[in-house]
């Protein structure tokens, strides 16, 4: 018989377990998720420069910057020492902001009613020109077709 075998119980999880994968950490940190919140990276400086045009749109539109003491899990990140958002959390030129999950949501919306409606209307004036007699293409839909294979 086969004398040289080593016992099961030393075949254990721990001696099997492969070598974790290496991966280059984040360049921004992500927030952890509260409820009925989203969480965004907004412009405030490009180049060094100040870009107070980006940041006062993304306000209008209801972002607000998060402040560093609601986030103890990124109260270690480096603030900016000249930034506006004092009480914030600035990485790069990037200021942490949260808006309400139903006003991204109808942002969204809004904006894929816009694009629906420009793609319409390309595809509108592009059919203007079509003639039955040579049809520019066919309509948007997709098919499966399956070969015959061989015998």
């Amino acid at each position: 018989m086969a004398e040289n075998r080593s016992a099961r119980d030393t075949d254990t999880r721990e001696t099997t377990k492969r070598r974790a994968a290496w991966v280059p950490p984040q360049t921004l940190p992500t927030p952890n998720p509260q409820p009925g919140w989203a969480f965004r990276w907004i412009r405030t400086s490009i180049m060094g420069q100040a870009d107070p045009t980006n940041m006062s749109a993304k306000l209008r539109e209801g972002w607000v910057p998060v402040k560093a003491a609601d986030h103890p899990e990124m109260m270690y990140m480096g603030s900016d020492p000249n930034s506006r958002f004092k009480d914030g959390i600035e990485i790069g030129g990037l200021v942490l902001c949260k808006a309400p999950s139903e006003m991204v949501e109808a942002r969204k919306e809004w904006f894929d009613r816009q694009t629906e409606s420009q793609t319409e209307a390309v595809d509108n004036n592009f059919m203007k020109t079509n003639d039955a007699r040579m049809p520019l293409f066919n309509e948007k839909r997709s098919g499966v077709s399956f070969g015959k294979g061989s015998k």
